[in-house]
């Protein structure tokens, strides 16, 4: 099946495995019988890892913004680390 591929044949392959990567998308490689890993261009990786936003525009976003829900912060004793 192209786009599933054992370490032997990626080992033997990597240069296709690199080519089919960057222009068929997502590439399996399997260990064992198992998925091991998934092998993805540049820029799918990056497209995926990149972060919209950040802490303050989450919270001013957030739905809850406005609705006058209050929380309280229990102000318990500290608790036994158990050290």
């Amino acid at each position: 099946m192209e786009g599933i591929w054992t370490v032997a044949e990626a080992k033997a392959r990597l240069s296709k495995l690199i080519d089919n990567a960057q222009s068929k998308g997502p590439q399996t490689i399997t260990k064992n019988g198992r998925t091991a890993v998934v092998v993805v261009s540049t820029e799918e990786w990056e497209r995926k890892v990149r972060r919209v936003g950040n802490l303050a525009e989450f919270f001013a976003e957030s739905p809850l913004r406005g609705s006058g829900i209050t929380i309280e912060r229990i102000k318990d004793e500290p608790r036994d680390a158990g050290l």
